[in-house]
């Protein structure tokens, strides 16, 4: 008999390519440890390059395979990712009230290639169901500042988001310039927390996915917040290191031995 490993679960669109999205989710999911059940949120028509299309999931039929996973697994953590129409967020929003679990976000606004994936009545759904549950949310800059808008700087966008009910924030600098990368991690009544990492010289698809699906797998095993985004974000930085070439676009991160 093996140990029982934790229940991730984890709500992500489809990426053909492996590098983003629910096959990203698995991955890094397994490799920090738990074992990740998975709900597809929308079909996409991308390559390593952008994404062309976004086709969702019905918000009914998602709803329901949700509702079965949770009368029947006993699930440590919960991941969301790309969500695929605002009519799913009440959904899920209304299937996982009252559970007293770790749930990280990544809210996915614009495809790295640049294509837009969350439109504005998307964004407003998930800030009103979902962000007052969110116990880490894990945006990068630019996606801080998307929602944020008129933010003066981009600890106020943080703090911002914070007071919408977020219970920490880590904003990852990935795709900002200079020689290191910055993640900060904001949380009320605490001074930011800054992580520099060198920077690789390389661009990637996926980066976000991998570090909020491992955040969540390791909340799950029970690891305290400060550890589990140190080790996340040490899990990411080794899987970028490690990236493979798919396509003719970004790397995408190598997350499995």
């Amino acid at each position: 008999m093996t140990a029982r490993k934790p229940l991730v679960l984890c709500l992500s669109g489809h990426d053909p390519t492996g590098g983003a999205g629910i096959q990203a989710d698995i991955e890094a999911v397994a490799a920090n440890g738990g074992h990740a059940l998975s709900l597809i949120t929308a079909l996409t028509v991308q390559d390593s390059r952008n994404v062309r299309q976004v086709s969702p999931v019905p918000a009914t039929l998602l709803l329901q395979q949700l509702q079965l996973l949770l009368a029947d697994c006993a699930i440590a953590a919960i991941k969301i990712g790309l969500l695929g129409s605002a009519e799913q967020v009440p959904a899920i929003a209304e299937a996982l009230a009252g559970l007293r679990l770790p749930l990280v976000l990544d809210p996915v606004l614009r495809a790295g290639g640049g294509a837009d994936l969350s439109d504005m009545a998307t964004v407003a759904a998930m800030r009103t169901h979902l962000f007052p549950r969110v116990s880490v949310l894990t945006p990068n800059v630019a996606e801080t500042r998307r929602l944020v808008p008129r933010a003066g700087s981009d600890a106020e966008c943080a703090h911002a988001l914070l007071r919408e009910g977020c219970g920490n924030l880590l904003v990852t600098g990935g795709d900002e310039a200079g020689a290191e990368v910055c993640n900060t991690w904001y949380r009320d009544g605490a001074t930011p927390q800054h992580y520099r990492w060198p920077r690789l010289n390389e661009t990637f698809h996926g980066a976000g996915c991998t570090l909020a699906a491992a955040l969540a797998a390791r909340l799950g095993r029970g690891e305290a917040m400060p550890e589990a985004i140190l080790q996340a974000q040490r899990y990411t930085q080794s899987a970028l290191q490690g990236a493979l070439r798919v396509g003719r676009g970004r790397r995408i991160p190598g997350r499995l031995p």
